[in-house]
């Protein structure tokens, strides 16, 4: 069975501001992708949501079955676990596009981690904002 480790974050200088994604995606403890991608201005929810698409998306293409997805971001994993309801329109979208995204597995956990424990996710969606301001 294809099962995946992933690791995902968004960053935002300013909220709203110029926002990053970083995701990182394990097969076996061992690193098969890296994301990193400027996304325009958004908030820090909007960068979180869209970290966790792009890693859906790209799991897709590796065919993968199972996923575990790990986030630092207490309202994206509470919101997906059900724990708490989407209120933001902005967010709405976003989440009702993960969830979609979410049935093409046949099993997706998503765990809350610590900040110091996401730090390469992290350190992706940071390089990326700051790669674009210095342009």
């Amino acid at each position: 069975m294809n099962k995946l480790d992933i690791y995902i974050d968004g960053a935002s200088k300013g909220n709203p501001g110029p926002s990053g994604i970083g995701v990182i995606i394990l097969k076996d403890g061992q690193s098969i992708r890296t994301i990193s991608r400027y996304i325009g201005t958004a908030t820090n929810n909007i960068a979180e949501y869209s970290a966790l698409i792009a890693a859906l998306e790209e799991s897709l293409l590796l065919k993968a079955e199972q996923l575990t997805i790990k986030s630092d971001s207490e309202l994206l994993c509470r919101q997906l676990n059900r724990q708490y309801k989407v209120k933001s329109e902005h967010i709405r979208g976003l989440f009702e596009q993960a969830t979609r995204l979410i049935s093409g597995f046949k099993h997706v956990s998503v765990c809350h981690i610590p900040r110091e424990e996401n730090a390469g996710a992290d350190k992706l969606a940071t390089r990326a904002v700051t790669e674009r301001s210095q342009r």
